[in-house]
């Protein structure tokens, strides 16, 4: 007697189902957030003010292609990757968070 198998895609079910969990869970929003990083490097004009990856805060004072001079004290101007730009300060909740550690 041979017992009844069920077809192979009913088998395959819950791994592909387990597949589309993991891409509206995990990638998609990577991907959303990767292109809104990307637009927002590509946005960035003289005057903004931005965080660095390395917990800077700094005005974007010339813009040099893939390179950014940022003024972060008075006289003291620093030349960065336009990569190492994480956020904009222009937002609320970053300038409060600047003026905090000001203080």
């Amino acid at each position: 007697m041979n017992a009844a198998q069920p077809p192979a895609l009913l088998s395959m079910a819950p791994l592909l189902f387990m597949l589309v969990i993991f891409y509206f869970l995990l990638i998609r929003p990577q991907q959303k957030q990767a292109t809104e990083h990307k637009k927002m490097l590509e946005a960035l004009k003289k005057g903004d003010r931005v965080l660095t990856s390395g917990g800077l805060f700094g005005t974007v004072v010339a813009l040099r292609g893939p390179e950014l001079e940022i003024k972060i004290a008075d006289n003291v101007k620093v030349l960065i990757a336009r990569s190492a730009v994480t956020a904009l300060a222009n937002t609320a909740e970053l300038a409060s968070a600047q003026h905090q550690q000001e203080s």
